[in-house]
């Protein structure tokens, strides 16, 4: 990487959602929270990166807990106001054979990166639902949003004069930016071949989720219809990315460098898209958190100083504690263990995997013994991962005195988990886990991991040292034997090593969280991630 930061390449980063702020509601989830934290770091750390994004009229939803314990979703307008100013630029966008305008806006509420988000909610505008709800439609609509982010997002940057040196992809949202390069090199009468090689060069790709579910595929005359192919036929757009069009599998094909986002994840997502000709090699570079929006810097200075580590810690969960007293009426006991748990809900992350068997837990619930708080959200059209919060809200009526589960997560509530819990308990079906940020904060709160080794976590865990693992790294093709494995392992540490540890060697625990702070605090920094990700793809 170049000494001098001006002589860097200029990047702009494509992403659908953005975490900046708990109440600028334009994300979902991970996703979004890694592309706040990356525009964070960009700026703090002084990268020259600039963000494109969407302007959500109602962001993801809002989803609450109903009097039957079931989650139900909440759609509002909101305008941003206090957090953009209008460049007063606008640019447009093919959609359906109409032209679409897109209002450019730009971020100034927040230390990060410049931002520019796209808007289509303006007056007499065609399709002007299209930047309404994030993730809200599949289909012709998802198309619609990703049509403004790449292709309004490459026109945007040239009407707002900034060059680029490089395009990065958080995800395959942003592929069609990659098909406005292409068209305007065919334009300049290049074939196809000599086109995407040109362009090639120009593009880097992020990949994040090894569910497959997750890869968004589309039939290729849809993609054609929508009129997001631009200057390419359907023959081209198969030999991009397959038919049905896979638009994880189109970045791959017409990115120079891609990554994964963990080195365990480097590993499945080259397994997993291990035929796939002519694809980008795939590098793994972990995650990086922002340490001053997410860890305590009380908590710092206690492990610097060596000296109150356990009252600093003690304070933060007096704070959640208090938190969850004001948005759910329930009075927790700061001297007793505390679990956190926030994940999106589905089922390869195994949110009640701890209650299975209510012989062993229940009776740890009942005295007080662990307490745990849950939060999360469902994807308004998964009624598998509502189910789920269900199931944990249906626990926390059980036993309302020890299981809490907090409604409609956000960047506040997860603030607060990773600061106030003792531990922070994970336990996807391993390798299903691209990552997991949280942990990353928790572990630099000196929240104690408790874990699968999934996603980053391996990477980290000094078994008993600075956390624990559970499983030690078991994997099956059979659903049930994973997590019949994996269930025996997290009631025998619970029970054998984390339970005793709190209650029975304060010293021991102390020295716990003073290894986790020192061990995570640097390498899973987003300063780390940005170093790496301009020496290893940019």
């Amino acid at each position: 990487m170049a000494k001098n930061k001006t002589d860097l390449p200029k990047v702009a980063y494509f992403s659908m959602e953005y975490g900046l702020q708990s109440d600028f509601k334009i994300y979902a989830g991970g996703l979004g929270i890694l592309a706040g934290d990356y525009l964070k770091g960009a700026k703090s750390y002084d990268f020259p990166i600039v963000g494109i994004g969407i302007k959500w009229k109602q962001g993801y939803t809002d989803q609450m807990i109903g009097p039957d314990g079931r989650p139900y979703d909440t759609f509002h307008n909101y305008n941003y106001d206090e957090f953009l100013e209008d460049t007063g630029v606008t640019v447009e966008v093919e959609i359906r054979r109409t032209t679409v305008r897109c209002k450019v806006w730009k971020c100034t509420a927040f230390d990060n990166a410049p931002l520019y988000l796209l808007d289509t909610d303006l007056p007499n505008n065609p399709d002007s639902w299209t930047t309404g709800q994030l993730y809200g439609w599949f289909g012709e609509e998802r198309i619609a949003q990703e049509i403004v982010l790449g292709i309004g997002g490459v026109k945007a940057l040239k009407k707002l004069g900034i060059k680029v040196d490089v395009y990065h992809f958080n995800e395959g949202h942003a592929l069609f930016a990659g098909f406005e390069l292409l068209r305007k090199e065919m334009k300049k009468e290049e074939s196809f071949k000599k086109a995407v090689k040109k362009v090639r060069k120009k593009i880097v790709f992020t990949t994040h989720t090894p569910v497959i579910q997750g890869n968004e595929s589309h039939p290729i005359d849809r993609i054609m219809y929508m009129g997001a192919n631009l200057s390419m036929n359907a023959a081209q757009l198969e030999e991009l990315g397959g038919s049905p069009f896979n638009m994880t599998v189109g970045a791959l094909r017409l990115s120079r460098n891609s990554n994964a986002v963990a080195q365990l994840h480097g590993k499945t997502a080259n397994k997993m898209w291990k035929s796939v000709k002519d694809k980008s090699k795939i590098e793994a570079i972990t995650n990086g958190v922002h340490l001053p929006t997410w860890v305590d810097q009380g908590i710092l200075d206690a492990v610097e100083d060596r000296t109150n580590l356990w009252e600093r810690h003690q304070y933060n969960k007096r704070n959640l504690i208090d938190f969850v007293k004001e948005r759910n009426g329930v009075q927790l006991d700061e001297n007793k263990l505390l679990i956190g748990f926030s994940r999106r809900a589905v089922p390869y992350k195994r949110s009640d995997l701890i209650f299975t068997r209510p012989e062993v837990i229940d009776p740890l619930l009942a005295d007080g013994r662990v307490q745990i708080i849950f939060s999360g959200r469902a994807h308004p059209l998964d009624d598998n991962g509502k189910e789920i919060v269900y199931r944990l809200v249906q626990k926390s009526r059980q036993f309302p005195n020890s299981v809490v589960f907090l409604e409609n997560y956000d960047m506040t509530i997860g603030a607060q988990l990773t600061r106030g819990s003792d531990v922070w308990l994970n336990n996807p079906r391993r390798p299903k886990e691209a990552s997991g940020t949280s942990g990353m904060k928790a572990s630099m709160n000196g929240v104690l991991n408790f874990s699968t080794l999934d996603g980053w976590w391996p990477e980290a865990c000094n078994h008993g040292v600075n956390g624990w693992q559970f499983g030690d790294a078991f994997e099956s093709d059979s659903f049930d034997e994973q997590y019949e494995h994996d269930l025996n392992a997290l009631y025998k540490v619970l029970l054998e090593e984390v339970i005793p540890t709190y209650y029975n060697d304060r010293e021991k625990w102390i020295s716990m969280m003073q290894a986790s702070i020192i061990d995570t605090k640097d390498q899973f920094s987003v300063k780390r991630m940005l170093e790496e990700y301009y020496e290893l793809l940019y």
